[in-house]
């Protein structure tokens, strides 16, 4: 039997929760030249909140491909792999984490070049309870194809078609998940934040129940604004202490990032395309740059999450 009263005081709980977090709210910055650039105001999470558990997801792995750009197991570059530069800097970010941010555990999505499935990502994350989801990428831009004419043959005109690869993108890139996926968020919320929150009976958990739409409305609002509030300071980083060029913030529906439920951020930390960003991606200073900017921001984030569930 359901403990009802239980469920009306939890019900009610939330109510006033939704009700109350309604005053500070998040915001769309209209930026020159950064097209879905978001904005947030202060979040405040939930009395006692500590983050103890950061998970770190260098994207890509398996084997490399051949050709420049090419996305089937990562972008590559003239002479490197997403795969490789993301796990050089996750390891990094790792050491990092647990040496500056004191009681901080930093758990990876792998630890080798093998390749690690999008929904076991998201397992990890969701098993190790993470307060929060930092995916690792590099970017890369499609070849562009060059159609010239050549000659004529039997009076009509001869073209030749060549791939010729675009080096043209520069600088970082930030993402959170797109709303357009927000059924699958809801689904890993309720059952890794909402199932655990509402077990009164050892029974199923009940999507219709009212407890639950709440607590996962409330769960997903808070995690969305938690998460653009990272990739905003994240982003601050990188162009306001590193000087480095930034494409803003951005929405989309990354499985990785609407799976694993906790705020979650994808950090595109170059274009591997472009020659200059290739070298500084692989170098040690450019790594451990990209290091030092991503622990600042996580400490900045957990400071103020703290401070304000005290």
């Amino acid at each position: 039997m359901k403990n009802k009263a239980l469920k009306r005081l939890i019900y009610s709980l939330c109510v006033l929760l939704v009700v109350l977090s309604c005053f500070p709210r998040n915001s769309y910055s209209s930026v020159p030249g950064k097209a879905g650039v978001l904005n947030t105001d202060t979040v405040v999470p939930g009395n006692g909140f500590k983050i103890k558990t950061v998970i770190i997801d260098p994207g890509h792995g398996g084997k490399p491909s051949s050709n420049v750009g090419h996305y089937s197991h990562g972008a590559s570059g003239s002479y490197s792999s997403e795969r490789n530069v993301t796990l050089a800097i996750g390891l990094k970010l790792q050491a990092a984490i647990e040496k500056e941010l004191n009681g901080v555990k930093a758990v990876m999505t792998r630890t080798t070049e093998d390749d690690v499935s999008f929904e076991r990502r998201a397992e990890i994350a969701n098993e190790n309870k993470g307060q929060l989801f930092i995916s690792l990428h590099c970017n890369a831009l499609p070849d562009r194809i060059i159609r010239e004419r050549v000659g004529t043959k039997h009076k009509k005109p001869v073209y030749h078609t060549e791939r010729v690869a675009d080096r043209s993108g520069k600088g970082v890139l930030l993402l959170v998940y797109g709303l357009h996926r927000t059924r699958e968020e809801e689904k890993a919320i309720q059952n890794n934040q909402v199932g655990e929150e509402t077990e009164l009976d050892g029974g199923a958990l009940d999507p219709d129940d009212p407890t639950t739409i709440i607590l996962t409305n409330e769960y997903k609002r808070k995690f969305r604004l938690q998460s653009i509030k990272l990739a905003t300071l994240i982003n601050g980083e990188f162009t306001d202490t590193d000087g480095r060029r930034s494409e803003g913030i951005r929405e989309q529906g990354i499985y990785v990032l609407c799976h694993s439920a906790m705020p979650s951020v994808l950090v595109e930390t170059g274009y591997i395309t472009n020659p200059d960003d290739e070298k500084y991606l692989n170098s040690e200073e450019g790594q451990n740059e990209i290091v030092a900017t991503i622990v600042r921001a996580i400490s900045t984030y957990k400071k103020d999450m703290e401070q304000v569930s005290q």
